[in-house]
């Protein structure tokens, strides 16, 4: 089978798609840029200032939502890879 068919038949999402993606970390000064440098690398066309970006209560923590265009199921797969092996990210979702 194509890689392509594979690749399509392992996920439910039809691409090219916006997705959400959610990130936490500590609330330290590099992580969102850290975080938009990253997603940059493997979505070149997401618009950094639609970045959310919400602190925990105690402000120890921040949560950063990036909804790209997703066009393929590996590019998912290698920016979760890439951001969850980053040490100042905690989470994926």
């Amino acid at each position: 089978m194509p890689e392509a068919d594979r690749s399509a038949q392992e996920t439910l999402l039809e691409f090219p798609c916006a997705f959400p993606l959610k990130i936490m970390g500590r609330a330290e000064g590099a992580l969102a840029q850290t975080v938009l440098d990253i997603v940059l690398r493997h979505a070149p066309d997401y618009d950094g200032a639609t970045m959310e970006m919400r602190a925990s209560s105690g402000g120890n923590y921040l949560s950063l939502t990036c909804t790209i265009n997703a066009t393929s199921k590996p590019q998912l797969d290698a920016l979760y890879r890439e951001l969850s092996a980053h040490p100042l990210i905690k989470v994926v979702l």
